[in-house]
């Protein structure tokens, strides 16, 4: 028998031991094992199996240096034990052989899949197509038929590598001091294995790098503003691991400076650039960049330092009052991402109650719903945490805290149009006549309280969180004032906050309001923030419809669902403006927007997908019928287009 199937059969058997030590109780944490030698192509990375988790649930982890319960684990041939000692999130995915045989005998906590992998060949369009707009999206774990694993280590050591030779262009540093890098993730099950590898790839290009392990998005951009050299701080740039509210096997990256966020162009250069240093990866190589990292590598706590500035902003918005929330009961929904810092870290430093808050430890399996404040189930499960415990506020995340939504007391929810025109009514007491900025999708009513009401103006432009950020800076540049943009998913920005989305401080921002009302001798609990949006018109109907378009169906006739998808929109602009009934809206910077029937329709080309997203407001269900079949008449001669929805919609309405 050969050294390499002894070694596989010793790594099998062993596997079987320890499983059934974990499964009889006999073990305090589960097993992770290499599964593979290195030998011939194939290349083992340890770091997807690094960490193991802790024994007992937890609250709350925001340091790598936190409680942990270590595992002694197989060591592969020529290579030490596969534990550092570090800490980590409950991962709870079926142990992966290399073949991609999942292991049913029982739920094995580990990382991701095995990491025993050959290095295939990749080109350019394979990294381009990783782009999500201003963001960088993929598969990271197998397991899923029809997914693909994407975002593998060796690609996510190439995209940190070509990060950091887009930071040295940048900054051109003279030699005399390295630069810094600060990563973090979210609960996801293969952050950790990504992490590490980000790690090394941004340590082959000689940055020193800061580990931050669990940690919101708005904090990793915070960290390049943050002067305090005891934490390694400003870094020169932040790489974030997330892929916000998509599904456990997702995962990608976020990439900040001291400008802020990436834009499109700077993500297609950073993917470009990852193909070239990709293609001169070698296996050998890819190992002695893990022992060069190992040299270059911190671990830092700084949430420490983000939370603790929040609790700072709500008290100076108090008159600097120790604990101005005392008295107020708040529950936080964290969906099981990387909020659940938010109960012990903000709101009882400042006075207020939290019991009753939810889902706060991290589990990267989201097993107890989307952690999305749009999601219908996730908002459900808020505003009954707020009732069940009589509480004055709710607040939910997403997974990465750039997203944020609350129920007041009386269990209403406060996301979508009603958290813009709550954000809007804020900021314009501070900035009157101010422009807020925002996305397509949002209603008309929320267009009359914003300027009749509020005295501000409203800007809609297009879906797309960074579109909406990079309008609002776009328009302070040509003399235009504005101080808030915000889509209606809850991506928020402030120009006070550096134009950056940050769930946790828009959240900020209806605390401030709350304490300073306390302040004032005003009571009343959340009824103060439900006062600010009285008067906002809201639709009896409000519903979105995907139409999809077959990207192999012959009607394209070789060419794009871009393509096909603009026809269907320059079909319908053509015949409203033959209907006196629909009324094209003046301004429109996306798609196609009619008012008709006292309500109105947009439908537009989805930024990424092949779909045609249509969304309908209406003061009745017959009127939303009107719209639908306004709509239905232009696109049904579309063969590639799947119209079935819209068909069901007029139908049932």
């Amino acid at each position: 028998m050969s050294d390499d199937r002894l070694f596989k059969r010793s790594v099998d058997d062993s596997f079987d031991f320890a499983s059934s030590l974990f499964v009889a109780g006999r073990l305090d944490c589960p097993i992770n094992l290499p599964m593979a030698a290195m030998s011939g192509k194939l290349f083992q990375n340890l770091s997807m199996s690094q960490l193991c988790p802790p024994s007992t649930p937890f609250r709350n982890q925001y340091s790598r240096d936190c409680t942990h319960t270590p595992c002694n684990f197989l060591p592969v041939p020529g290579r030490g034990s596969a534990w550092n000692g570090s800490s980590a999130i409950r991962f709870s995915t079926p142990f992966l052989y290399p073949s991609g045989f999942v292991n049913q005998r029982t739920n094995i906590y580990c990382n991701a899949a095995s990491s025993a992998i050959a290095l295939p060949s990749l080109s350019r369009s394979d990294f381009l197509k990783l782009q999500n707009g201003s963001d960088i999206r993929g598969v990271a774990v197998a397991g899923v038929e029809g997914e693909p694993v994407s975002i593998t280590e060796p690609v996510s050591e190439a995209i940190a590598a070509a990060f950091a030779a887009w930071l040295l262009d940048k900054k051109k540093p003279d030699g005399s001091k390295r630069l810094r890098v600060s990563i973090g993730h979210d609960s996801r099950i293969s952050a950790s294995k990504l992490q590490d590898a980000v790690s090394r790839g941004l340590a082959s290009y000689g940055i020193d790098v800061l580990q931050y392990g669990l940690a919101s998005t708005p904090a990793m951009f915070n960290s390049t503003l943050t002067e305090k050299e005891e934490y390694f701080c400003p870094v020169d740039g932040s790489i974030m691991i997330t892929a916000s509210h998509l599904p456990y096997n997702r995962n990608g990256f976020k990439f900040f400076t001291n400008t802020g966020g990436f834009g499109k162009t700077d993500i297609k250069d950073i993917l470009e650039r990852a193909a070239n240093i990709y293609s001169r990866f070698t296996v050998e190589g890819l190992g002695e960049s893990q022992t060069k990292a190992s040299a270059s590598v911190r671990r830092v706590n700084y949430m420490d330092i983000y939370t603790s500035d929040l609790v700072q902003a709500v008290r100076a918005a108090a008159g600097h009052v120790e604990k101005p929330l005392e008295g107020f009961h708040i529950v936080v929904d964290a969906g099981n991402g990387a909020g659940g810092f938010f109960p012990t870290k903000v709101l009882e430093p400042l006075g207020a109650v939290t019991t009753g808050s939810q889902f706060l430890d991290p589990d990267g399996m989201f097993p107890n719903h989307i952690p999305n404040p749009e999601d219908e189930v996730a908002m459900k499960a808020i505003t009954q945490a707020v009732l069940d415990n009589k509480a004055d506020l709710g607040i939910i995340f997403d997974t990465d805290v750039d997203r944020s939504a609350a129920v007041d007391s009386s269990g209403r929810e406060l996301n979508r149009n009603r958290l813009i025109a709550l954000m809007s009514a804020i900021v314009l007491e501070e900035h009157p006549g101010t422009t807020i900025v925002t996305d397509s999708v949002t209603s008309d009513g929320l267009t009359e309280f914003i300027e009749k009401k509020l005295g501000g103006k409203h800007h809609r432009f297009k879906r797309g969180y960074r579109n909406v950020i990079d309008e609002g800076i776009r328009l302070n540049a040509v003399g235009e004032e504005s101080h808030l943009a915000i889509e209606t998913s809850g991506h928020g920005a402030l120009k006070e906050n550096h134009w950056l989305d940050d769930g946790a401080y828009l959240m900020v921002k209806l605390l401030n309001k709350l304490a300073s009302a306390r302040a004032s001798g005003i009571g009343g609990g959340s009824k103060v923030l439900t006062d600010l949006v009285e008067g906002l018109q809201e639709a009896a109907v409000a519903v979105e419809l995907r139409l999809k378009i077959d990207q192999n169906h012959a009607d394209l006739k070789g060419g794009s669902f871009r393509d096909y998808g603009e026809a269907v929109l320059k079909r319908l602009e053509n015949i409203i403006t033959s209907d006196p009934k629909l009324q094209k809206a003046p301004v429109n910077y996306e798609g196609v927007r009619v008012s008709a029937f006292g309500g109105w329709f947009l439908l537009r080309l989805s930024l990424h997908d092949p779909v045609l997203p249509l969304n309908i407001e209406a003061p009745s269900e017959d009127d939303a019928t009107a719209l639908g079949l306004a709509v239905l008449d232009v696109v049904k001669v579309f063969p590639a287009l799947d119209i079935s929805s819209l068909v069901k919609f007029a139908k049932a309405s």
